[in-house]
Formats: C-alpha cells, sequence, structure tokens
C-alpha cells in the first residue's frame, strides 16, 4: 500500500505528471496494482465500477464528457466522485472540463496531468505499481548470475557461500548479492532477487572483513538484480548421510509458492564447488532445452541390459 503523494514525488518525471488540484487528496492510499479507465462509470453504469484503484481518463473519456451539456456532465462527475477514487490522471496533455477540477476538489481527489499517451501511461504505471504489490520476502543466502542462471546458494553461517561466490567472480561471473537477499515474485512462476541499496555490493570473508566486489572487480562482476533460477543447498559432509548420486529424479523447493530445482552439495575439504556451480548452471540449461542427461544415461544403461538378458537367455536356451 502506497499513498498518492508517494507516487507523485517518487515518479513525478517517469510519469511525467502536473498536479491540477490542491494537495488534499495526496494523502490517500492506493491499496491495489491495477489501474482502470472509468468509461462505463462515466455513462452511468457503476454496479461494478473498480473505484479503488487510480482511474485513467484519456481521449476518448474527455470527449464523451465535453459532449454532454454542464447539467449531465455535473451530474456524471459527481456520480463519479462520490465513489473514494485514489486519483486520477488525464493522459496527452489534455485539459479536463473545469467541472471535473472542482467536483474533484471538494472530494478530496487529486488529477493529474500527463503529457504521455494512455498506452505509455498505462503500460509504465502497471510496471510500477505491479513491483510494489509484488509478494516478497527476505531470505539469508547468496546470489550468483553463473552462465545466464541464477544460483541462489543457501546454508549455514560460515558453511562458505561467501568464499564460492567470491571464487565464481574472479573466474568471470557476477555477483547480485550476499548475505541478505530480498525476493520478489514478478509473476506466477517467476522470482527476482536483488540485494539492499544499503549493502551494495559488500561481501563479508571471514578472516579478511568487508570487501567491495564492485570496487575490486568492476562493473562487468555485478548485477542489480536476476531471476532466481536453481537453489545450491550447501551442507556439511556427512559419513552416514546419503548423497544424490544419478540426479535421475529432480528434487525441488517453493519460494513465494514458485518451485525451483534444488541440488543439495555436501562440503568436504578440497571439493571445488566453484566448477561445480558452473556444471550446475549448465546442466540446468540442458534441461531447459530438454536435455536430461541422468535420464539418458539411465535409458541406455537400462536399454543394455535388457540386450544382455535377451542375448543371455536365447543362449541359455540354445541346447543343440
Amino acid at each position: 500500500m502506497i499513498t498518492v503523494e508517494k507516487l507523485y514525488k517518487d515518479r513525478k518525471e517517469f510519469f511525467e505528471l502536473t498536479l491540477l488540484t490542491s494537495g488534499d487528496g495526496l494523502k490517500k492510499k492506493i491499496i491495489h496494482n491495477q489501474i482502470h479507465r472509468p468509461g462505463l462509470a462515466l455513462a452511468g453504469f457503476t454496479d461494478r465500477f473498480a473505484h479503488n484503484r487510480p482511474q485513467v481518463l484519456g481521449e476518448t473519456e474527455l470527449a464523451y464528457l465535453k459532449s454532454l451539456n454542464q447539467e449531465k456532465r455535473i451530474k456524471l462527475l459527481e456520480n463519479l466522485f462520490n465513489f473514494e477514487i485514489p486519483c486520477l490522471i488525464v493522459t496527452k496533455g489534455l485539459i479536463p472540463p473545469r467541472e471535473l477540477i472542482q467536483i474533484a476538489e471538494s472530494h478530496h481527489t487529486s488529477v493529474f496531468q500527463t503529457r504521455l499517451s494512455t498506452a505509455e501511461l498505462t503500460n509504465r504505471l502497471s510496471l510500477y505499481l505491479d513491483n510494489i504489490f509484488a509478494p516478497s520476502v527476505t531470505l539469508h543466502g547468496t546470489l550468483v548470475d553463473v552462465y545466464g542462471v541464477g544460483l541462489f546458494y543457501t546454508g549455514k553461517s560460515g558453511i562458505g557461500k561467501s568464499e564460492c561466490a567470491l571464487d565464481l567472480v574472479e573466474r568471470g561471473h557476477r555477483l547480485v548479492a550476499d548475505d541478505i537477499i530480498k525476493v520478489i515474485r514478478k509473476t506466477p512462476d517467476v522470482i527476482v532477487g536483488t540485494g539492499y541499496e544499503f549493502l551494495g555490493h559488500h561481501m563479508e570473508i571471514r578472516g579478511v572483513g568487508i570487501i567491495d566486489l564492485e570496487k575490486l572487480f568492476g562493473i562487468r562482476a555485478i548485477r542489480i538484480q536476476k531471476r532466481i533460477e536453481v537453489e545450491v543447498r550447501l551442507v556439511w559432509w556427512e559419513e552416514e548421510l546419503e548423497y544424490e548420486r544419478l540426479g535421475i529424479e529432480d528434487k525441488f523447493t517453493k519460494i513465494l509458492g514458485v518451485e525451483l530445482p534444488v541440488v543439495t552439495i555436501p562440503i568436504s575439504p578440497g571439493k571445488n564447488i566453484t566448477v561445480i556451480s558452473e556444471v550446475i548452471a549448465m546442466n540446468h540449461m540442458l534441461k531447459i532445452y530438454g536435455q536430461h542427461p541422468a535420464e539418458k544415461f539411465s535409458k541406455r544403461l537400462t536399454e543394455e541390459i535388457n540386450r544382455k538378458m535377451k542375448v543371455r537367455d536365447y543362449l541359455e536356451s540354445d541346447i543343440e
């Protein structure tokens, strides 16, 4: 939820907004990520009027209002602003009727004018509100872009997530964020991770301290945000536990309701997690393109076993 004032102050230039009313309505709240064009409401049908969204008036709506006589226009506008509207935006630099501004003022509703076309404003405003209202969560981990695949490293503190990311950056990959990751669900099946502005691309390396990846490796070593595609779960090696050997059955986890493949890597001295990470990224891309090496190997192995069994059965039954 945001106020109309925050939208105006934060994105005034981006939306090219000019406030046509006083500031009385700026404290109203926007509680929805969608916008609405109130054509039917202006015509008098308000049974399904989505009044709790920012309202956009384009050339068609203004032409309709100007075609009415003053008495009819005032009646329709009073009916419109009797609803609790967050704000109203007039596009294409058009000048709304004087009665619209007066009635909006009496109902403490802000009216803006923008030079943008209706379609362009709709696109920009929708993207902004989608980002504001998108479900989000803060997670502990490290996010790295490896060959274009967003690998999200999780595990206990001190297990080596930051060190692995540092090694990957040195090999030419890109750090998104370390330690605190803000995860945002952009669509029902896409989540994006980013760092917090005050942390930047700093990283804590035990024994060394805080380092700045951007200053050390340059702008090519970092990214502002990245889609999270695979969770790489780092765990300490335990002799008594069994770990995945074939990888035939993919394992999944969920973040903000989005299903992601998860790979669990046991950590032991001498294991090269960096190279394994690159293999995980490339293997994920193979699966995206319909190639599953483990399944192919298992299929070939099964076919070979069946072939040998048939040969054996044939030879055993040959008693000439």
